[in-house]
């Protein structure tokens, strides 16, 4: 079953990160177009795919993770501006009947994203 999905681990902790909101948006000629929002549940996912399969379709897209909120919840960072507070990741989908996963692994100075099952 296609769909898009994503999740997120807090690696200064090492626990899921939960109530991160994020965006999800289509590009166009660099113009962004707001598909979704939602926000991370305790296990650091979101409770439905952002793409479900019938809505998958074959183009750019942008994940906006809200993840300064979430470290000045944990009390992690307090500096002003943050070094990491909105982590935008850019991405393609090829193949609009396959399953798109893209995990985001996170501190409060680094991150790592990659293409997951």
């Amino acid at each position: 079953m296609s769909s898009l999905t994503t999740h997120i681990l807090d690696l200064t902790h090492g626990t899921p990160a939960h109530n991160v909101e994020i965006h999800l948006s289509q590009v166009n000629n660099n113009h962004l177009t707001l598909l979704s929002s939602a926000v991370t549940n305790e296990d650091g996912r979101l409770p439905e795919p952002l793409l479900s399969e019938e809505e998958m379709k074959a183009g750019e897209y942008e994940l906006l993770f809200h993840i300064g909120d979430y470290f000045r919840n944990k009390e992690v960072q307090d500096d002003d501006p943050r070094f990491l507070d909105k982590v935008s990741v850019r991405f393609g989908i090829s193949d609009p009947s396959s399953h798109y996963h893209v995990p985001l692994l996170v501190s409060p100075w680094g991150y790592q994203v990659y293409r997951g099952s």
